[in-house]
């Protein structure tokens, strides 16, 4: 999957919009998406030189007030558990719900086909360019499920294999992809000292892609 380039002086008061996906349901309370967006918080601070919206699609939300977020904003950044190999359904109610309110009001004009010949230019009608988004997904597979031959998902990423969805869905409004960070093996084998290790690797990933000097393919 190819990440585009970045020079700091276009990271310069950027304005993020964290969005937390990480659904309250049965067993899974959305505890280290939280923690992920707590992380957000601090780090996304005016000394910092940013400007910062955060939503949680387990509250209430209005629909226009969203789409505009989307708008404002310089970095969209999803933060989101899979279940079973896809998005939560609140944060895909979420999606559907705000992407489709923002038809010809910042997200999206069209398709990008024309009438004259409607089999070329499908997925460029996007209204986001300029704007860039990080993902962030939480797993209780362990990344060798990923990496080692004979396993689950055949040695093909997240970002490429169940996520792949998720990127042409961004794409599609216009958006561009910054470094994704993934967490694995956060349910049946989580410790306290993974969980401060993942905090480390989460802030560390921010500064490299908020802080660096340039970003390369």
């Amino acid at each position: 999957m190819e990440i585009c380039a970045i020079k700091i002086t276009e990271l310069k008061m950027k304005k993020i919009f964290v969005i937390n996906g990480g659904q309250h349901f049965a067993h899974s309370g959305g505890k280290f998406n939280k923690t992920l967006t707590e992380l957000d918080i601090s780090f996304y601070t005016k000394e910092n030189g940013f400007e910062l919206e955060v939503t949680d699609i387990n509250e209430p939300y209005d629909l226009d007030q969203e789409v505009q977020k989307f708008v404002w904003a310089d970095v969209v950044a999803y933060h989101t558990p899979v279940w079973w190999f896809g998005l939560p359904y609140k944060l895909k109610e979420y999606i559907d719900l705000v992407f489709t309110a923002g038809h010809r009001k910042g997200i999206y004009r069209s398709d990008g086909r024309k009438t004259d010949n409607p089999a070329i230019n499908y997925g460029t009608g996007g209204m986001l360019h300029g704007r860039k988004y990080m993902l962030s997904t939480t797993w209780n597979a362990p990344e060798t499920a990923f990496t080692l031959p004979g396993e689950f998902f055949h040695q093909t990423s997240v970002d490429d294999g169940p996520l792949f969805g998720f990127h042409r869905m961004n794409a599609f409004t216009g958006m561009e992809p910054l470094p994704s960070i993934h967490f694995h093996d956060l349910e049946k084998n989580v410790t306290e000292e993974q969980i401060t290790d993942y905090k480390n690797r989460y802030l560390e990933h921010l500064k490299h892609i908020f802080q660096e000097k340039e970003i390369t393919e």
